[in-house]
Parts: structure tokens; C-alpha cells; sequence
């Protein structure tokens, strides 16, 4: 073998209080221990560019540098472009506009040095109970979410940015999210192969250059009830039925479901030994490093650590080669964005009232809580504001109310509907409201109370905010 397997190892670095600098001992302790790349989670477009330029030339070697942008770089990175998450990609079935984002996404993830996608999302939304898919999916319709991913990785990849299909076989049927614990799909294997794989076959003939495991146990596929991760039948169909030759990683190694049967370092070398080639986000990367190496010759077969060493090589050239595209157009990106999240707002139930100045808005959040900030919920009303319409906290005198309801997909949340907290709320609120507008999957429409109008918006990142405001604008008389 040719070399330690640390290549196949990839830390995360987190953005806190307004810097990376925390992150310094780790970095120094993972490129001296050789790793692969790094995920970068948070920054701004300053600080990531500086961290991901001293990444590589403190390593002195090509490095894979990848992010979750699965709406755009502008999730992980302030100052760059926010695009509409994917359910509103699939609702408006515009391929010309999907590829739109792929170009966009590559473009802005290479101006900061980040050279791996973890996206698109090929789960199907089928599981309304599912608390970690919702709007991530392109749709429920295994072709059109074929579609739409394949259409978005040409645009990514020819623009120099590797995609990654995920979460193969599909994490769309789980009632329980992978982060908190080992979810499992009873679905037969022949059902899967056919219905939740198709997406991931759209993927494969569109040339992704990865692909993304579960953490998501088939035991009707393999009986063990491994997670897909750690399954040589679910991987080996990939390879060998599928003939994916591209690299195969793992999901975040923090979430519980890769830690369900075992601890992380020995949970590594089974998913290496079963076929994945690279390791994502392990908190004790030196344990890992070492339980990998230490397993060589035994548990991992020396042909399988080097096939996994040379498609990471293989990989980290390809990607890493061509000159950079220069600073993207932020400001016609930006145009294009807003035309997309325009399109995409939508009345879910009732008829689109006529509104008056003043409103009073109110908003009822059931993302608070949990491991990570919400984002700001304040763009709605001062894009308002900024347009001249007086806004008020309060329903007092002739305002009328409009109830904002923010209810994202989150790590962690555990479950997908509207929380009692939430309902409780909405049940004061939404009596005398004169409309309500939902950041949110649109099935959650049917929970909210009352009869008024429901417009929906999908998520409640700024970009889908300022549109419901535009939308809000059109109709005041």
C-alpha cells in the first residue's frame, strides 16, 4: 500500500465569533497527519478565502475543500448568493433555471476556494413524517428529481466544482433523522432499487464524481441492518450494478446513526473495508487515522485501502487542476436568484387578499431551539419598512396581521410537522390574521388554523423572505 489511509480522512472547520483562528491547532495536528481536505462550515467570503489559500499552501499539496451548499454557497458563506432550496427548484420544473444554480454555486464556490459540493440532494420527498428531507428534495417523483440533479451536476462540475449525490439509496422514506440516531427502511430491496435509486442512477449517468452513503439501515436490502455506509451489498450495488467509479463518502461521522453499532474510529474501517473512500467530519480524526492504518492487511484488504487511496488521488487532480473563473457577478447572480424565489412563492390555500397599510406582523418560530442559531427573521418586514409600508409588532386599531411561520428541515429537530409550542401560538395568532406565510415544506399548510389565506415560501432563509415582502407589496392597495 501506498501510504497511510489519511487521505480518506476529511475534518471539519466551523466559523465562531467571527473567525477561524480557534481552528488553528487542528489544522496544524490534521495536515502533519496527512489528511485528504477539509469541510468548512460558516465565514464570509474574506475569511474562507483566506482560510482555504493558507489550507493549501501550508499543506504544500492539492487539497479537496468542501461545503454543505445545497442552497447555494451563500449557506455556509456571508456575502455570497442565496439560491431557493430544492423543493422550490422542483416545483417551478424549470431545468434552464436549475442549471442556473448549478453554474451559480460552482462559480461562487470556486471564487472562495472551496472545490466539493456536498449536493444535490437525490432523496425523494416521500415520508411526510420524515424530519430531515423535506424541502432538501427536488420532489417525490423519481424522474423529475433525476432530472433536475443531473441538470444541476453537469452545470457544477463543467464550471470545476465536484457534486456529491446524496444520500444514497435515499434517506427519503425515514420517519427519524440520521444526525440523533440509526434510522430503518423496510422498504424490499426491489421497491428501493427501483423507486429511491432512480434518482442516483440519473446522477451517475450525468458523471457525479461522488456520492454520498446513509447512515440509514435496509434491512429488507441487507439483513445485518447495517447502515447503508457499512453494507458491502447496498455499496457493492453501486459499484458493480450501477458501475459508479467515483468516489464514495460518508455522511457526517458526528451524526449518532454512524456511531449506532459501534464507535466511530472501528465504524470507519467497516465502511472503508464495505466500499467508501472517504470519511467526512470525525471529531477524533487521529483515532481514526490510526485504527484505519492499524486495520490495513486485515479488516481492510491492501487492494481495497489502495483502490480508495487512488480514487481520492485521482480526484483531488482532476478538481483541484484549471485556472480560477475570476470574481463571479454577485449582482446578476443575485438578479437571477430573486427571479427564482419570485416565481416560487405561491397561495397554498384560500384566494390572495387585497392588503392595507399599516400591518402588524407577527411571527411564530419553531426552529428555536436545538444545537444551531436560527437565521435572521427580520428581512421580511424591513424590506417592508424599506419600501415605505409602516409595520408594527402589535394588531392595534386598523392594522392587519400577517403571521410569518418559519418550520425548516434541521439537524437534530426530530420531527417534521409543527410543534405544539408552535400551534399553540397559532391558534391566538392566525384567527384574525389577514394572511399567513409559510417558510416551510407547503404540506404543513394543513395544520395551521383558522381560515386564512396561506401563502407559501418554502424556507425561511433572507432570499425566500424578501420575495414573500415583493409579494406582500403586490398586493397592497
Amino acid at each position: 500500500m501506498n501510504g497511510s489511509l489519511a487521505r480518506l480522512v476529511f475534518p471539519a472547520l466551523r466559523w465562531r465569533r467571527q473567525s477561524f483562528d480557534h481552528e488553528q491547532a487542528k489544522i496544524d495536528a490534521a495536515l502533519a497527519a496527512g489528511v485528504g481536505g477539509f469541510i468548512i462550515f460558516g465565514g464570509t467570503r474574506e475569511t474562507v478565502t483566506a482560510l482555504t489559500g493558507e489550507l493549501r499552501r501550508q499543506a504544500g499539496r492539492p487539497l479537496l475543500i468542501g461545503a454543505d451548499v445545497e442552497r447555494g454557497v451563500a449557506q455556509q458563506v456571508q456575502g455570497l448568493t442565496e439560491l431557493p432550496p430544492p423543493a422550490a427548484l422542483g416545483y417551478l420544473d424549470d431545468l434552464e433555471a436549475t442549471r442556473g444554480c448549478g453554474v451559480i454555486t460552482a462559480s461562487e464556490a470556486r471564487s472562495v476556494g472551496i472545490t466539493w459540493a456536498f449536493a444535490p440532494v437525490c432523496d425523494l420527498d416521500l415520508e411526510p413524517k420524515n424530519p430531515i428531507v423535506q424541502t432538501r428534495s427536488f420532489g417525490a417523483d423519481p424522474v423529475r428529481v433525476g432530472e433536475q440533479a443531473a441538470v444541476w451536476i453537469r452545470a457544477l462540475q463543467e464550471h470545476g466544482v465536484l457534486g456529491c449525490a446524496k444520500h444514497y439509496p435515499g434517506h427519503g422514506r425515514t420517519t427519524r433523522d440520521s444526525h440523533e440516531t440509526l434510522p430503518r427502511v423496510s422498504t424490499s430491496a426491489a421497491e428501493l432499487q427501483q423507486v429511491d435509486v432512480a434518482p442516483f442512477e440519473y446522477a451517475i449517468r450525468a458523471g457525479v464524481a461522488s456520492v454520498m452513503s446513509a447512515f440509514v439501515a435496509f434491512p429488507g436490502w441487507d439483513p445485518s441492518g447495517r447502515a447503508a455506509s457499512f453494507s458491502p451489498e447496498i455499496l457493492g450495488y453501486l459499484r458493480g450494478t450501477l458501475n459508479f467509479a467515483g468516489l464514495v463518502v460518508t455522511d457526517a461521522l458526528i451524526m449518532a446513526g454512524a456511531s449506532a453499532a459501534q464507535p466511530v474510529p472501528a465504524a470507519t474501517v467497516v465502511a472503508v473495508a464495505a466500499g467508501c473512500d472517504v470519511l467526512l467530519y470525525p471529531e477524533d480524526f487521529r483515532g481514526v487515522i490510526a485504527a484505519l492504518d492499524r486495520a490495513v492487511g486485515s479488516e481492510i484488504p491492501t487492494a481495497r485501502a489502495d483502490e480508495a487511496l487512488a480514487r481520492y488521488t485521482d480526484a483531488v487532480e482532476t478538481w483541484t487542476a484549471g485556472a480560477d473563473q475570476g470574481l463571479p457577478d454577485l449582482a446578476a447572480h443575485g438578479a437571477f436568484a430573486d427571479g427564482l424565489a419570485d416565481r416560487a412563492v405561491h397561495v397554498l390555500r384560500g384566494e390572495a387578499p387585497a392588503l392595507g397599510a399599516p400591518l402588524a406582523v407577527s411571527i411564530v418560530d419553531d426552529d428555536v431551539g436545538g444545537p444551531y442559531a436560527v437565521g435572521p427573521r427580520e428581512v421580511f418586514i424591513q424590506t417592508l419598512r424599506d419600501a415605505g409600508v409602516p409595520v408594527a409588532q402589535r394588531a392595534t386599531g386598523d392594522a392587519q396581521r400577517i403571521v410569518l411561520v418559519y418550520a425548516e428541515p434541521r439537524s437534530w429537530k426530530g420531527r417534521a410537522d409543527l410543534g405544539a409550542r408552535t400551534m399553540a401560538q397559532l391558534r391566538r395568532l392566525a384567527a384574525d390574521a389577514r394572511l399567513v406565510i409559510l417558510f416551510a415544506h407547503p404540506r404543513l399548510a394543513r395544520q395551521i388554523p383558522g381560515r386564512a389565506p396561506v401563502v407559501g415560501c418554502w424556507h425561511g432563509q433572507p432570499l425566500m423572505q424578501r420575495a414573500a415582502a415583493r409579494w406582500v407589496l403586490g398586493r397592497i392597495r
